[in-house]
């Protein structure tokens, strides 16, 4: 055992207790976050729970564990950390991370665990001055990632409005017709050439001189193949809806591990997923020198053609208007699998502005893209370093004052 730690049982390092039934019909809006099996699923105007709070699965996704940082409700199915006992709260989650739940289940059709049981763990765990030096090291990254994903949502919004302000609401043309003399964004001379009237179209009004046209004339479907099996010792980047739903980047797979065929993913493409486009799953992949990029055959994978940019696509296929218009061609037999058609997604008419207005748009937004790229990219490194260092910490092999140097060492060899 590590000098300064010590050994209990779980029960008596923290004790669980049985999350709160909350049917959706008794649900009241309101701000405090509902927290499921998988995280925060909702919201209610009523708390259960103060800060801070360590949630886990009780049914469903077992072990997943949720730091919580204001009051809360958390559901029937999921445990909470009633008593922390005196010991960091931070690292309790994090230490619950690494704890092996598969011994703990019910015996039940149901998977689920067993609190009275999970207290009868024996443990060995740090005391509480080495478990905030842990906890506060983990965290500083932890803390950086959210950071990163917030500043995406941000940047990805302000895209997103540019888009529907240039292209869908047409408020430079409005201006124009206004008769404003500029517009934020355009050069005098994009602004002049803009029409300053809207004229009729069967995608509704449009601004004059522009036309209405299939995905198809703004890009190619690619569909080029690979059997990562065939090559069981290449790594690949692999892009999933998985890896886009855990952070929107491709988890690193050897052929071998990878059971059917998957989508090459050419240079510069934009991706959306086929699956359930109520749910916006749109990818720019990057990809990293010397390693081949595959998606699953459940995304489009679009390559924009010579006239277009990627960033207009992008943008274009994340409005609101256009992904409601691919839910109503989505067919499937039940809601949660609901798919569209890379066919009928090619056929579906849009705007085609100007290629002038076009180019300006992307010499704005180009920039905006790159930041969350890089962002996302320092976020995967972060996360690697985090889940490298998590179980040497919390086992004593790495001490605080040591992880610094490990970390630097990990960066140097990934």
């Amino acid at each position: 055992m590590p000098d300064g730690w010590t050994s209990c049982t779980l029960g008596d390092f923290i004790e669980l207790k049985r999350g709160y039934d909350l049917p959706q019909a008794e649900r009241r809006a309101g701000s405090v976050p509902v927290v499921s099996s998988s995280g925060v699923s909702g919201t209610h105007d009523e708390a259960k729970v103060q800060p801070p709070g360590v949630v886990t699965g009780r049914y469903g996704t077992l072990g997943e564990v949720h730091f919580i940082n204001e009051p809360f409700w958390p559901l029937n199915t999921t445990l909470y950390v009633r008593d922390f006992k005196g010991n960091d709260a931070r690292f309790v989650a994090y230490f619950l991370k690494l704890m092996d739940f598969g011994g703990s289940n019910d015996k039940s059709s149901v998977p689920g665990l067993n609190r009275n049981h999970l207290h009868r763990y024996e443990i060995t765990v740090p005391l509480p001055d080495e478990q905030r030096a842990i906890a506060g090291l983990l965290g500083a990254l932890d803390d950086k990632i959210e950071q990163n994903r917030r500043t995406a949502a941000k940047l990805e919004a302000l895209a997103r409005a540019t888009f529907r302000a240039w292209f869908v609401d047409f408020a430079p043309v409005r201006a124009k017709a206004a008769a404003q003399r500029t517009y934020p964004g355009l050069s005098p001379a994009a602004f002049a050439a803009l029409p300053d009237r809207l004229t009729d179209s069967r995608l509704g009004p449009i601004p004059a001189g522009w036309e209405v046209g299939p995905i198809s004339t703004l890009a190619q479907l690619s569909t080029e193949q690979v059997n990562p099996l065939d090559h069981p010792e290449e790594v690949f980047d692999h892009f999933s809806i998985p890896a886009f739903d855990a952070g929107e980047g491709p988890v690193r797979e050897a052929g071998d591990s990878i059971k059917s065929g998957k989508l090459l993913v050419p240079p510069g493409c934009v991706m959306i997923s086929k699956l359930n486009p109520r749910i916006p799953r749109i990818w720019l992949p990057v990809a990293t020198e010397g390693v081949r990029p595959i998606a699953s055959t459940e995304f489009i994978v679009l390559v924009p053609n010579a006239e277009y940019h990627r960033s207009f696509l992008a943008g274009l296929i994340s409005q609101e208007a256009f992904l409601n218009e691919l839910t109503g061609q989505a067919t499937g037999t039940s809601n949660s699998h609901q798919r569209i058609k890379p066919k009928a997604f090619m056929a579906t008419d849009v705007v085609l502005p100007p290629v002038g207005l076009r180019k300006a748009y992307d010499e704005m937004v180009a920039p905006i893209l790159e930041l969350i790229q890089q962002g996302r990219n320092e976020s995967r490194h972060l996360a690697a370093l985090r889940d490298y260092l998590l179980p040497r910490l919390l086992s004593g092999v790495v001490r605080v004052r040591d992880a610094v140097q490990q970390g630097g060492e990990h960066d140097a060899n990934n």
